[in-house]
């Protein structure tokens, strides 16, 4: 009989350092190592490369792998879902203490090789394969990893389906059921279907908006709310900032194009905004226009600021890092003062982004808007859609795969619960077949 194990490493008591180990007999295959940015004060133009693994697992910011000791196995892959940092920012950090090559998508893998590249504490000289969605990996002759299209807010992202001699393990975190993208397919539903009468016993899905009622909306409709506020007005010659994830490869591309409408110059402002937009067209995720400047190192970022005050605010729109409030990020130095872009009376500042439910990115962010008010700033909030599931979309999800067992990841306790009473409603029962880990536990899988 072979014997299978899920070994919740990270992720499960909370939103962030995602790290799902699953054990067959004695060969392991590790999903996501991830980092958990509300933890080191993080946003995504901060360095914690200098940083040693056993400081950031006491601050809680990248899992404590140190139970795969406890684990009787052999890692034989670690695979990343897609290029986020809660996914992938601890690779750097922990990659190194396991013999195994890392696999994702090939915009996750150039991401992956970024963040190594940047390591200053670890050598990781794990082998990075880029596999394309819908691609396999063997492990041996009766385990292999498949890579299985989805839609998030990053581009290149997959489910991973373990296949093991028992059925298939899908890990399905993060996800959003999108059937018209503005960039990439929609996910692969027809996979997925195959999938779920294949047989599939067990599923690992994140829960984070397992609370939120219906269906989460399109990036279509993200599209269309960002050019209302971009292109519906009469007071089109004042100074706008809009702000969004840097990861947001469909966002920025759509903003990036009603900038030449408006009759703007794009700009692109922080080393997030750099790195995840360059390799983005590096790779042929999409093109931007010839008079787009990108600017990473906080000195370019200032000087362009300043050339903006210069030659008029009716000219550029500035796209920048900072929509949670982080300290050091442009859009917080900015409402401080401390750069050379003065935001006056009437001037519309435009978050593209949700508030990440966390106590200090809520006050952060408060106080960034708050700090812009008082300068007379027009703020106009949440003009986003999420690119997780909402509760219909996971109801539809697991009808599809119809799966044997079923555990909720990437979330809170309420997270969690709200999944495991959406599966009562389709029949699963708690301790039978659904399942809630909390970090640093082994389920088994029984026959």
């Amino acid at each position: 009989m072979t014997e299978i194990s899920i070994i919740a490493v990270g992720g499960y008591n909370e939103m962030g350092r995602n790290m799902t180990a699953i054990r067959v007999d004695d060969r392991i295959i590790i999903l996501d190592m991830g980092l958990r940015l509300d933890r080191v004060q993080i946003h995504e133009d901060v360095e914690i490369d200098k940083m040693h693994s056993l400081e950031l697992i006491e601050m809680g910011a990248i899992p404590d792998d140190t139970i795969m000791k406890e684990i009787n196995g052999n890692v034989c892959a670690i695979v990343c879902t897609h290029g986020h940092l809660d996914h992938i920012g601890a690779i750097s950090k922990l990659a190194h203490r396991y013999t195994a090559p890392i696999i994702g998508t090939p915009y996750t893998a150039a991401l992956i090789q970024h963040q190594i590249d940047s390591e200053r504490k670890f050598g990781v000289r794990n082998k990075i394969i880029p596999i394309e969605a819908g691609g396999t990996y063997q492990i041996s002759d009766d385990l292999y990893i498949e890579l299985i299209r989805m839609q998030h807010s990053i581009v290149d992202s997959i489910f991973v389906a373990v296949h093991t001699p028992r059925g298939a393990i899908l890990y399905a975190c993060d996800f959003k059921l999108d059937r018209t993208p503005t960039i990439g397919l929609p996910p692969d539903f027809d996979r997925l279907r195959e999938l779920g009468k294949e047989g599939v016993l067990a599923m690992i899905t994140e829960s984070t908006n397992a609370t939120r009622a219906g269906k989460t909306p399109s990036e279509r409709i993200a599209h269309d709310m960002v050019k209302d506020v971009l292109l519906g007005t009469e007071e089109s010659d004042v100074g706008m900032i809009i702000t969004t994830f840097a990861s947001h490869i469909a966002r920025i591309n759509s903003i990036v194009h009603f900038a030449k409408e408006m009759d703007r110059i794009p700009m692109l402002l922080g080393r997030s905004m750099d790195r995840y937009l360059t390799t983005a067209k590096e790779l042929g995720y999409i093109t931007l226009p010839d008079n787009v400047e990108i600017y990473g190192h906080r000195r370019d970022v200032d000087r362009a600021l300043k050339k903006i005050m210069e030659k008029g605010k009716d000219k550029y729109l500035p796209i920048v890092t900072g929509h949670q409030g982080e300290p050091g990020a442009i859009l917080s130095r900015i409402a401080n003062g401390e750069t050379p872009y003065q935001v006056e009376s009437g001037d519309r500042i435009i978050f593209s982004a949700n508030v990440i439910p966390t106590p200090m990115t809520q006050a952060n962010r408060y106080a960034l808007e708050t700090k812009l008010k008082m300068k007379g700033a027009r703020i106009y909030d949440n003009v986003h859609v999420s690119g997780h599931a909402y509760r219909e979309d996971h109801w539809e999800l697991l009808r599809l795969i119809n799966p044997e067992h079923v555990i909720p990841a990437h979330g809170t306790l309420n997270m969690h619960s709200a999944y495991l009473e959406m599966a009562e409603d389709a029949g699963y029962e708690l301790g039978h077949n659904t399942h809630l880990l909390r970090n640093g536990e082994e389920l088994y899988i029984e026959e």
